[in-house]
């Protein structure tokens, strides 16, 4: 039985406008690195780039890896964080993330864990597709069956599918070996529904916007970069990017197309340790 939705109004034919930001890797300490990286800073300088720009979202998805250290204090510490933006936010969890720490900490008023959002004639759902215990992820059953019946029951909106894990190989072969492991099997089936306007995902800390082909309209994929270290693209060995710290603005629009641009920390506040061999 599906479970409520947590339901925003727009006005008739207004975009819907989001912000994704995911893999900060919090630790109970605000002085925690991650690779030579303070996470909770490098969160802070993405947050306060995006606040900046005066951009008018109307909510947040967090996709993940909130924590690096497991701690309710670092859920607190993403909360409290976020408050900066004012926005509601919507988290999901990944692979470094405790489930049952996150849902118990991840507390506040705008803050939510629900899976199904709607905004205007959207429908947003947000996927669990960790695997307790493993970096890697899997879209389970009882995932498929939300999709299968959320989609049932709200046919006319247009639906954006979130979650942690790749369900593509995005080419970096140390990386790919932590994919979603039945993704291919996860497209094909979510492809056949023409309500499925787009796919969004973290886990893989670098900007990825592609294509899945399908006959009635290509199937955007979408991932974004971390708010902390960046893997570098297509590496076949464990390697850190020089690039910034980042977030992904979204646009959904009322005839169920996307709009989206991933956008960087202005400068090179950020020096991860590059001879790192993984983490």
């Amino acid at each position: 039985m599906l479970k409520e939705a947590v339901e925003y109004s727009l006005t008739e034919g207004e975009t819907a406008r989001l912000v994704q930001i995911t893999d900060p890797h919090l630790f109970a300490s605000h002085e925690g690195q991650l690779l030579g990286v303070n996470t909770a800073q490098s969160l802070s300088a993405v947050l306060n780039t995006l606040n900046a720009t005066h951009y008018p979202a109307h909510l947040m998805l967090a996709t993940g890896d909130i924590s690096q250290d497991y701690t309710p204090e670092s859920y607190r510490n993403f909360v409290d964080a976020i408050g900066l933006l004012g926005l509601p936010c919507h988290y999901l969890p990944g692979n470094h993330d405790d489930p049952r720490v996150m849902h118990l900490h991840m507390q506040g008023p705008r803050v939510f864990g629900q899976q199904r959002i709607f905004i205007g004639n959207w429908q947003i759902l947000m996927l669990d597709s960790t695997v307790r215990g493993k970096p890697g992820g899997h879209m389970g059953e009882a995932q498929f069956a939300l999709i299968d019946e959320a989609i049932a029951a709200e046919p006319e909106r247009h639906t954006l599918l979130v979650m942690h894990h790749n369900p593509i190989l995005v080419e970096c072969a140390w990386l790919d070996q932590h994919c979603m492991d039945n993704g291919a099997a996860f497209l094909e089936r979510v492809s056949q529904y023409p309500q499925v306007k787009g796919v969004l995902w973290g886990h893989v800390h670098q900007a990825l916007d592609e294509f899945y082909p399908r006959d009635n309209a290509p199937l955007p994929l979408m991932a974004t970069p971390s708010t902390c270290i960046q893997f570098k693209p297509k590496s076949p060995y464990f390697a850190l990017d020089h690039l910034q710290p980042g977030y992904r603005l979204l646009e959904l629009l009322h005839d169920g197309s996307i709009h989206t641009h991933v956008y960087r920390v202005p400068g090179n506040l950020f020096a991860p340790d590059h001879n790192s061999s993984g983490y």
